[in-house]
């Protein structure tokens, strides 16, 4: 249910962008992003009402490690991605200080290297939002001097009517899926005895992030890897600024389940895709078996620590 919502959302959100003559780069960078982040966005704030926070600051920093690693590997290894100059010098670095910006929010001070008990309190949400607005702010600046892509008359065929009925039913079936999921897996994590923590990290981040690897994966596939990668880095500034932004204004969260080497990660993780793509514009074949390597190894060590 959770990802049929953001399919129908994603489709309905685009068709009307193309109706009001929207270039396709801010679709990219923002319609698509937010239509595929819009299952960790409604999950986070079902686990934020239902006061299981933790779950949504693991879903994040899970998802994020998802996005930067298997589904930029997975892609890459589908078909080579070349990355645009300004992707590299501009989009990438919002990601890397998006990242920079949580961790120094989760270690609050760096007074101690333990992020148990830690608060992202409702001053941090705002900071957040703020940070995110400035994203958005720039991304259509950015835009406004793109020309706008030629429109198959095949895609103009939808009206604005069902572009808006889609993107309702695509809600409303994201805010039903995403309270079951929540409640799934909070007794999956009470039967176990495993933290929500943990379980934000893998199962829910995993199953929330599905839309991305779809996404992306079908756009390497068709030699567009400019949406890939941009619904990537859009995808994973929407996480953290938004995502957490609103989540913690609505209720502050206390981390617990998420350590030191789970941020840490998503940070090198999205470095590394930046490195990546710095070298020769391209983020190659190797390179993709290489982050989707350090995904297993990273699952591989957080069942191995259950």
């Amino acid at each position: 249910m959770v990802l049929w919502g953001a399919d129908r959302l994603t489709d309905g959100a685009s068709s009307i962008a193309r109706r009001m003559n929207v270039p396709e780069i801010v679709i990219g960078l923002t319609i698509v992003a937010a239509g595929t982040s819009a299952p960790e966005l409604f999950v986070s704030l079902v686990s934020a009402l239902k006061g299981t926070p933790d779950m949504a600051v693991g879903n994040v920093v899970g998802s994020n490690i998802f996005n930067c690693l298997l589904i930029v590997g997975c892609s890459a290894m589908v078909a080579p991605m070349t990355i645009a100059r300004s992707t590299v010098t501009k989009d990438i670095p919002f990601a890397v200080a998006a990242s920079l910006l949580l961790i120094i929010i989760c270690m609050d001070g760096w007074q101690t290297t333990s992020l148990s008990g830690k608060v992202i309190s409702r001053l941090d949400g705002v900071w957040m939002l703020l940070a995110f607005a400035a994203f958005m702010i720039y991304t259509f600046r950015v835009a406004k001097d793109s020309p706008v892509a030629e429109v198959d008359a095949a895609k103009m065929t939808t009206p604005v009517w069902l572009g808006l009925l889609w993107v309702l039913i695509g809600l409303l079936c994201l805010v039903v899926g995403s309270n079951l999921f929540v409640g799934s897996a909070s007794a999956v994590a009470a039967s176990l005895g495993v933290s929500e923590g943990v379980i934000g990290l893998t199962i829910v981040a995993g199953g929330t992030s599905l839309p991305e690897l779809a996404t992306s994966v079908v756009a390497a596939r068709k030699g567009q890897s400019a949406i890939a990668i941009g619904n990537v880095i859009g995808s994973s500034v929407f996480n953290i600024l938004l995502i957490l932004g609103l989540t913690a204004v609505i209720s502050p969260m206390q981390i617990g389940g998420i350590t030191l080497v789970d941020v840490g990660l998503m940070l090198v993780s999205v470095v590394l895709v930046w490195f990546f793509s710095a070298t020769k514009l391209t983020v190659a074949r190797w390179e993709g078996a290489l982050l989707t390597l350090i995904f297993f190894a990273y699952l591989g060590w957080l069942l191995y620590n259950l």
